[in-house]
């Protein structure tokens, strides 16, 4: 039971209900001084040290230890000195060692409030400023500076303040936090840490920045996951572009209502400002629009291009779609209000607004359900064995309907080979890039471009093995943290519990 405290002399053990109180004393040893390491036996006198110890059977246990005061021989140095035990009582403590090492393991997962409530259950009861307090006595871990690491950045709070998390990418363990994350900080932080040879990263042009001012030789890997993130962005922006042709092989209408017109008009006039010579910034400027918008009807070489298939959720009229579309085949004037009467009969639990909207959109006649683009690519951007049976041979139909959709499948297919990293794949990249500049694809030739302008990074990231997807991961658990603490915890306890881990 009080094994810990071994190298004391136990002389009585008290019995006082709530607690249980220990009377001990040090053993009759030389100790040594610790100014000038002279060992000495020579008593000046007594002192009474009171200290908490491990509960017992849910009961806070107290240990009073008588310590001796004894006199340095060394002339000159101190005249006395009171004895240490290490390892089980230090300099200036109220407890135990072994009782402060419960402690740590708590708060360090729990930290404050939360650590002081799970403590007071266990009987080692103290205040959340306490238990902070020794959060923050926990040394933070020192070793060696990594060959690899990876940087990401975190909301301290987001769109306001970021801070940067450095790990190493072949431990995955914490590094550093820095206490921002612009280009400055990082390029400091390189220069007092020499030999780092590679750093992954996803695409911030900032830490690219940084890491070719600090560190001119060394090698930056582009993150996988970003690129094809940036991929599949492009590909739903070509699929929505090409939504008049593949929704003829479904027999979908496109939205041809007001908002299409001004969609049409809108188109009209940016690209009559291009022609005339007029910039994107000033075309923004004209119209009242902006930059992006004015961008994205750029791209648009054709006005039905920027049309699109209406988006349609499930709706709880959908079970009675064949009941609607028989009655208004045998009387096309039926009223709204008796239609509604009919399918409330029939367990419709939704209201009439509702059922107005549902036969204005043309959905109670329509013969099969609509298929939007973002499912569309999501089909097209899913692994083809994880594809249902019946998709297949809708995805083929559908990337068929015109030689751009071909082209998009077959590219997206070509990128996510690229993916596994092989020494190839660098030429594969190249290859890739050239047979998607040949194709009618404006929406990829952007996402090209953005490749070109990292060149390096990218070709390092598909011929590299490492990636900077520990360092997302050590980010999802960064967010824990916060929202563990409300978000209420400053820069340095923050940083001290990531480093943690």
């Amino acid at each position: 039971m009080f094994s810990g405290l071994s190298p004391l002399v136990i002389e009585d053990v008290v019995d006082d209900g709530e607690r249980v109180l220990v009377l001990a004393r040090t053993p009759k040893e030389t100790a040594v001084c610790p100014v000038c390491g002279a060992s000495s036996g020579r008593v000046h006198g007594y002192h009474w040290r009171t200290v908490a110890d491990v509960p017992v059977d849910g009961r806070r246990v107290v240990v009073r230890v008588r310590v001796r005061r004894l006199v340095c021989p060394t002339r000159g140095c101190r005249h006395t000195f009171r004895e240490q035990l290490p390892g089980v009582l230090e300099r200036y403590q109220r407890r135990t060692t072994r009782l402060t090492r419960q402690i740590k393991a708590v708060v360090k997962e729990l930290a404050g409030r939360a650590g002081a409530r799970l403590l007071a259950i266990l009987a080692m009861g103290l205040s959340r400023h306490t238990a902070l307090r020794a959060l923050l006595r926990i040394p933070l871990p020192t070793g060696r500076v990594p060959r690899v690491i990876g940087v990401d950045d975190f909301a301290l709070r987001r769109r306001h303040r970021y801070a940067t998390v450095v790990i190493d990418a072949e431990t995955h363990e914490r590094v550093d936090v820095l206490s921002d994350r612009t280009a400055g900080t990082l390029e400091a932080w390189l220069r007092a840490h020499p030999g780092v040879e590679v750093v992954c990263r996803d695409g911030s042009t900032t830490y690219a920045e940084a890491i070719r001012r600090a560190l001119p030789d060394a090698v930056q890997v582009g993150d996988r996951w970003h690129l094809w993130h940036n991929l599949c962005e492009a590909a739903l922006s070509e699929v929505k572009a090409h939504s008049n042709c593949w929704a003829t092989v479904l027999d979908t209408p496109l939205y041809d209502g007001p908002r299409a017109k001004t969609t049409l008009e809108r188109w009209h006039q940016v690209h009559g400002l291009l022609d005339q010579g007029v910039g994107l910034l000033e075309c923004a400027r004209r119209l009242q629009l902006a930059l992006n918008t004015v961008k994205r009807y750029a791209r648009a070489d054709r006005p039905e291009r920027m049309l699109r298939v209406p988006k349609y959720r499930s709706s709880l009229v959908d079970p009675y779609r064949e009941h609607l579309r028989k009655r208004r085949a045998e009387d096309p004037a039926v009223p709204v209000l008796h239609l509604f009467e009919e399918i409330k009969a029939r367990g419709f639990t939704g209201c009439l607004n509702l059922l107005h909207k549902y036969i204005n959109q043309g959905r109670a006649d329509a013969g099969r359900s609509h298929i939007s683009a973002r499912r569309l690519a999501r089909m097209l951007l899913t692994r083809p064995d994880n594809l249902k049976a019946g998709h297949h041979d809708l995805l083929a139909r559908l990337t068929a309907a015109c030689s751009e959709m071909t082209h998009l499948a077959n590219a997206v297919r070509t990128f996510a080979q690229l993916l596994k990293p092989q020494p190839e794949n660098a030429d594969m990249l190249e290859l890739w890039i050239t047979e998607v500049r040949a194709a009618d694809l404006p929406h990829l030739h952007a996402f090209t471009r953005g490749l070109e302008r990292d060149r390096d990074a990218v070709i390092s990231a598909f011929t590299l093995p490492y990636s900077n997807g520990p360092t997302e991961g050590i980010n999802t658990k960064t967010k824990r943290i916060a929202r563990q603490m409300h978000g209420r915890a400053g820069f340095t306890l923050l940083r001290h519990r990531i480093l943690l881990g």
